[in-house]
């Protein structure tokens, strides 16, 4: 029994052959680009904290700032040094009290010169006891100005008021970690800022120091988040927040607790404790704040001795960046299936339209099947070729006696017009090159007697200028208004000298002059001067400078001639104004820099495109068509390679490759 044998059509083949390495290869950048999305928001959420934990601390500098120069006003304010001297509480308190309620201080005191206190703006029955333990107090009574932040024992709060024991109250909040029950933070944490009082003799006679306390002081930390996130919010959820640590607990935060009260009194995390307040260093990095996870960032907070004392935090919520991960990969997911849909589509087409012609042609090799040729094929494949060759070996046996001799004659005549023809096409290639290469040296003669006038016809007025350029410089003042401008001639007039000295060399192969050449600096330079060759009034001109770019080796001032010629030519292609671009990047691995000057100007029509570089070749009225000439020699003598795209009426692109210094 005959088993049919399996027909697989060549539009199925194809669209299976088509299918598998797009499926492949789109698995392959889905893969890839999820990963390098991730990696690329995770390192740029990263850096973004590292930047809002700066922002963060200006904001808690300028309100130390703002109580520093609270402080130091008032302490040199003209009768203060007379109302501390009389330790008049009165006058005190007229001068003071206003102060410390304008700029929204919670401590505000004068001490006389032994330390004692004299007068508390907000607690004014409270006074006479001594504050030289304080190192604020004693080193401004030494006559130092000091600010920074501190922490105030509980009962030396008291003194300045109970109603600041009363806010500096925090409850620490217990962990599952630590079984020791809640108790409340001792001490306060405070900016705090001291300044002498002198009399007009430049004597200490006393000191003022104010404070701001940090516990509980929702207004700082609401200030510092309103600054660095803007009012950011995510599903109805601030992005980020800050908060100020007092050792390792939370004492002024707006971290949100699941009830929606701020975190008072919760602990900073064992590692963060560790790096943070134990070694004195920065934290960036994943952090789980509270009850939820955020990306953080924590530097300490340094007392007046240098010791950590306290933490500022700001922290954006993870999540923020997860949604964007997860958009980015929804889109990269439905641009890849939208591809692979369009590739099976094409498939199915390209399949369709491929085996319809053959089907075509069976149909016709079934009229001629009667012939006479006999030629086997060896082709057996079950799809629509199969059948063709089928059709074909029943033709060529039918014909095969009667066309052997015409096929071996054409097939011999066919070989030897082949081969005429390929050496006809050889010669003629040969000719054209031997004939540009010819063109090209007759008129690199023509070069060097054209110099050899221009030296003797230009040089000679060239000395008389620069002479007179020497005494034009001796005659005007260094300082004067117009010493520049003399000074540009002076360096233009030597420019020309050595443009027409380079010329020279160009067409006499003289050794070049060779040094270290900054190509992003001479690029600027020549930008810079343009402008007194030609009208950059409509030209929008673009310098895009790659760092990476650094030194080649070569006479700079036959690269500045090179560069100067190009951005003129550029220039010159733009009566009407456009854009002038100028680029320079690193090529391959680095060993080539690569220079672009690009404009969108008339551009070149294709036909003048090969013959831009032929000496003497020139589209321009005025032209003499040696600049893109001299240059082209001169890339070439500095191992480099020169080349131009354009567009017409779009513009031209002129791009030079030069070696990079070794």
């Amino acid at each position: 029994m005959n088993i049919p044998r399996l027909r697989f059509p060549i539009k199925t083949k194809l669209t299976v052959a088509t299918l598998i390495p797009l499926a492949i290869a789109i698995l392959i950048c889905w893969m890839a680009g999820v990963f390098i999305l991730s990696a690329k928001v995770a390192a740029q959420a990263q850096e973004k904290v590292r930047y809002d934990l700066s922002v963060a601390r200006e904001a808690y500098l300028n309100e130390l700032t703002r109580l520093y120069d609270a402080v130091k006003l008032s302490a040199s304010f003209g009768r203060t040094s007379e109302t501390v001297i009389a330790a008049d509480q009165r006058a005190l308190a007229a001068t003071l009290s206003p102060v410390r309620k304008s700029e929204h201080l919670d401590i505000l005191a004068a001490v006389d010169a032994s330390g004692k206190v004299i007068f508390r703006a907000n607690n004014p029955k409270q006074f006479g006891d001594e504050k030289l333990r304080n190192l604020f107090v004693a080193r401004a009574l030494k006559g130092e100005l000091v600010s920074g932040t501190t922490i105030i024992p509980t009962a030396e709060l008291a003194l300045e008021g109970e109603e600041l024991v009363r806010q500096a109250h925090v409850q620490v909040a217990g962990t599952k970690s630590d079984p020791t029950p809640p108790a409340p933070l001792t001490g306060a944490m405070l900016l705090f800022v001291a300044a002498p009082v002198r009399d007009q003799a430049g004597n200490v006679v006393g000191a003022l120091y104010g404070g701001v306390l940090l516990n509980n002081n929702k207004k700082l930390v609401d200030k510092i988040k309103t600054v660095v996130y803007e009012g950011a919010k995510s599903n109805g959820r601030d992005v980020g927040n800050s908060t100020i640590f007092q050792g390792d607990v939370r004492i002024a935060t707006n971290v949100p607790n699941t009830d929606g009260s701020r975190a008072i009194g919760t602990k900073l995390s064992a590692p963060v404790y560790d790096r943070v307040l134990l070694k004195g260093a920065k934290w960036v990095g994943r952090a789980f704040v509270v009850n939820d996870w955020y990306l953080t960032a924590y530097e300490p907070i340094f007392s007046l001795q240098g010791v950590p004392i306290g933490a500022l935090y700001v922290g954006m919520l993870e999540s923020h960046y997860s949604a964007v991960k997860t958009d980015m990969a929804v889109l990269l997911s439905f641009v890849l299936l939208l591809s692979g849909l369009t590739g099976v589509s094409m498939s199915g087409f390209l399949g369709r339209k491929l085996a319809q012609p053959i089907k075509e042609l069976e149909l016709l090799t079934r009229r001629v099947a009667a012939g006479e040729r006999d030629v086997k094929s060896t082709i057996d494949s079950r799809d629509e070729i199969g059948d063709l060759a089928e059709r074909f070996n029943d033709m060529s046996q039918s014909l095969a006696e009667r066309e052997d001799s015409i096929i071996e004659l054409n097939r011999n005549l066919e070989q030897k017009v082949q081969l005429r023809t390929a050496e006809l096409e050889e010669k003629n290639r040969l000719l054209v090159q031997t004939r540009e290469e010819l063109l090209r040296v007759e008129k690199l003669a023509a070069i060097g007697e054209l110099a050899a006038g221009v030296a003797h016809e230009i040089n000679n007025p060239m000395a008389i200028i620069r002479g007179n350029t020497e005494l034009l410089q001796l005659s005007v003042p260094e300082d004067a208004p117009n010493r520049e401008e003399v000074d540009t001639i002076f360096q233009q007039v030597k420019r020309v000298e050595r443009i027409v000295s380079n010329l020279l060399k160009f067409a006499r192969r003289e050794q070049m002059e060779r040094g270290e050449v900054h190509l992003n600096e001479l690029l600027h330079e020549i930008v810079g001067q343009i402008g007194h060759q030609v009208s950059l009034e409509k030209i929008e001109v673009f310098e895009f400078y790659a760092e990476e770019v650094a030194v080649v080796e070569g006479d700079q001032d036959q690269l500045r001639q090179v560069f100067t010629n190009l951005i003129l030519n550029a220039v010159q292609a733009m009566p009407d104004g456009g854009v002038l671009d100028i680029r320079s990047a690193p090529v391959g691995s680095g060993d080539n820099y690569e220079v672009k000057i690009s404009d969108t100007g008339v551009g070149i029509q294709l036909e003048n495109l090969r013959q831009v570089f032929n000496p003497f070749y020139t589209t321009k009225a005025n032209g003499t068509g040696l600049g893109l000439s001299v240059s082209y020699g001169i890339i070439r003598e500095h191992g480099g390679c020169i080349d131009v795209e354009s567009i017409p009426g779009r513009g031209s692109s002129f791009t030079v490759l030069l070696p990079c210094e070794h």
